[in-house]
């Protein structure tokens, strides 16, 4: 049984059947969970929207009024919800964006559902496979858009990398690296408890990365460990309850791995965020696939080493929420679906199972790719360096 759990098996279908109605005037904002990412990721795009007039912010809820009266005040935030309940069936509020805990994520997605909302959750959907098939089939169902981070597939240089992949630019894509890690959280022991950790936290992005470009995932291996089993957080000293150094192999059949680096283990690195070697070339995109700064390629027929700039230096890795307003605006569906973060979360709680049992754990679920955008590749052209001294 994959992922050590039973779950909803995904089909290709997309998210929504039911249709979405274009809504007119600024989409009305309801945050749960004020947190450093509220107030350091979200509110300054919440911002910009509002000043755009495609928004307005209603109100917010944690748990407490006194924990996140400073970020209420410092972004003027009209109203406070004692509870996430009472914010998602409040008839003032269009869109729940939850960004609590990982824990916490998928019943209050559900609750904002059921409740008419549409919904941005942060990473990762849920995290296990009963409550995200539950959120995925209400998504079905519902007339309302449901999007998770992360959001890496709507970044630019991602969209030209997918692109020139399908395109065949660097041939059959054969083998695939990621990575994304560092020294941990020191804020708050809940990324170090069960329901967390650099799986769900750091190799998200990998994984959303590596199947948005290969596709849906067939099997999958793992090595998991805990490898500094005391950390200081908060000035005390806490245990570490689940596994914070992880590689995971990904199987995505007719001979096409991936390898995926991660843990709250690395300190510093210089290498690419994703490396894809085909058989005539290889593609790397450099910097984060969360924060890119361009790529590189190399191809036969060339014989040298092709470097790109990043073509759009402001993209931010909270551009997901921008992604859903445009769409509960224009009626269209995002490009970014719950199935494939149903998928992603699967083959985490399949990596999670193997580094356990020492099992390659099979993958039932899938999804639709993202279909190639070819405007992405015209942007790139002026920011083009040939540089012949990389070999």
């Amino acid at each position: 049984m994959p992922a050590a759990e039973a779950g909803l098996q995904m089909t290709g279908t997309s998210s929504s059947v039911s249709p979405v109605k274009r809504q007119e005037g600024p989409v009305r904002i309801g945050v749960v969970g004020c947190g450093n990412v509220m107030d350091g990721a979200y509110m300054p795009l919440i911002e910009k929207m509002r000043h755009k007039g495609s928004v307005k912010m209603v109100g917010a809820s944690h748990t407490t009024e006194d924990r996140c009266k400073p970020i209420l005040e410092k972004w003027k935030i009209p109203r406070y919800f004692s509870t996430y309940q009472e914010l998602c069936h409040s008839p003032e509020v269009d869109l729940v964006v939850v960004l609590t805990s990982m824990t916490q994520h998928a019943a209050i997605a559900l609750e904002a559902l059921r409740a008419g909302k549409h919904v941005m959750v942060e990473k990762p959907l849920g995290i296990n496979l009963a409550e995200a098939s539950e959120l995925v089939k209400e998504a079905g169902n519902s007339s309302q858009y449901l999007v998770s981070a992360p959001f890496v597939t709507l970044s630019p240089t991602f969209q030209i990398i997918h692109n020139r992949v399908r395109a065949g630019d660097v041939g059959k894509v054969c083998l695939a690296r990621a990575r994304y890690g560092w020294a941990g959280p020191d804020w708050s022991d809940w990324f170090y408890r069960p329901g967390s950790g650099p799986i769900f936290d750091l190799a998200v992005y990998c994984i959303t990365s590596l199947t948005g470009i290969l596709g849906p995932a067939k099997r999958v291996l793992a090595m998991t460990g805990t490898a500094q089993p005391e950390r200081i957080v908060n000035g005390r000293a806490i245990k570490v309850e689940i596994e914070d150094n992880a590689q995971i192999l990904i199987d995505f059949g007719e001979a096409v791995f991936a390898v995926v680096t991660s843990g709250f283990t690395m300190q510093k690195y210089r290498s690419p965020a994703l490396e894809l070697y085909g058989t005539s070339g290889t593609i790397q995109m450099l910097g984060d696939d969360w924060a890119p700064e361009g790529y590189e390629l190399w191809q036969n027929s060339v014989g040298a080493w092709q470097t790109y700039y990043e073509t759009d230096p402001h993209w931010q890795w909270t551009e997901g929420l921008k992604h859903l307003v445009e769409c509960i605006g224009s009626g269209e569906r995002p490009s970014v679906t719950p199935e494939h973060a149903y998928h992603v979360l699967e083959i985490m709680l399949a990596a999670k199972a193997c580094g356990r049992t020492g099992q390659a754990q099979e993958i039932k679920s899938t999804f639709v790719p993202q279909k190639s955008q070819p405007a992405a590749t015209g942007a790139e052209s002026h920011e083009r360096l040939h540089d012949r001294r990389r070999e």
